[in-house]
């Protein structure tokens, strides 16, 4: 593979994942425009929407991995970070994003490129805004006492399943906002369980995206570096400034992606 390409693909994989731990989003509502567009406006590659969806799924296993062992650490250090994850609900929504996120995976490979495109560019304009409406949780962070509807989180975490599966996103950005606004888990124990349904997503996209054809192993195995590179700084920078502003230049640059995947769809 061309060095040029390698070193694109780690600076993309390293993008999306310093983003995803800097804002607890899931990177690949970053990393598929990323990937559908740079590669080809240098000339080095031009990766079909299906390709795109594959590599930007594995980023997202590997960059989750990097966030379930990084909690797990912390919580070695803490008993209260561990207890903030609520087993319940990881559960319920977990098998139910698993399910969704294999079928997306896998039905994929039968959608046309304008079909995926449409798909990633809906779910840019729900990220949008969903990043610009404030949530917050409303009960107490004892996860004794935090009840939800069961209905409501089963059928929510398959949906984000299903359309996270079909572009290679993991679906936090979909699913914190839920959990906050309308199944109203505080926050602290929506970001601490939402890294778990999130991963469990992503193994189900791998597996979906596996088992539906075949992925560039290269370009995404530098992705991958990229990535397990740009999650542990990203987290760092999180934990040391007010990322508001740079939450909504995200907004800024998600909307651009958005627009142009529109523009190439229907123009």
């Amino acid at each position: 593979m061309d060095i040029f390409l390698s070193i694109i693909m780690i600076i993309i994989g390293f993008i999306g994942s310093f983003f995803s731990g800097l804002l607890g989003i899931g990177g690949g509502i970053i990393n598929y425009p990323l990937l559908l567009f740079v590669p080809s406006s240098f000339g080095v590659a031009n990766f079909t929407a299906q390709e795109v969806s594959g590599i930007s799924m594995f980023q997202v296993f590997f960059a989750s991995l990097a966030g379930v062992l990084a909690f797990r650490k912390k919580a070695k250090k803490s008993k209260t970070e561990t207890s903030l994850i609520h087993k319940g609900l990881v559960l319920n929504m977990g098998i139910s994003i698993l399910l969704g996120s294999l079928i997306g995976g896998y039905v994929s490979k039968f959608l046309a490129e304008d079909s995926i495109n449409i798909i990633y560019g809906v779910l840019a304009i729900v990220a949008v805004v969903l990043m610009v409406i404030p949530n917050k949780g409303t009960q107490q962070e004892d996860s004794d006492q935090i009840s939800y509807n069961r209905i409501i989180a089963t059928i929510a975490a398959f949906l984000t399943g299903i359309v996270s599966g079909i572009v290679g996103a993991g679906g936090a950005f979909i699913l914190i906002p839920i959990m906050l606004t309308i199944l109203k888990i505080p926050t602290r124990t929506t970001i601490a369980s939402s890294l778990a349904i999130v991963f469990i997503s992503a193994v189900g996209g791998v597996i979906g995206k596996i088992t539906g054809g075949p992925i560039p192993i290269i370009p995404t195995l530098f992705t991958v570096i990229g990535s397990l590179l740009g999650a542990p700084f990203g987290s760092r920078i999180s934990a040391r400034m007010n990322v508001k502003y740079l939450r909504y230049a995200l907004v800024v640059l998600i909307s651009g992606t958005a627009i142009k995947v529109w523009m190439s769809i229907f123009l």
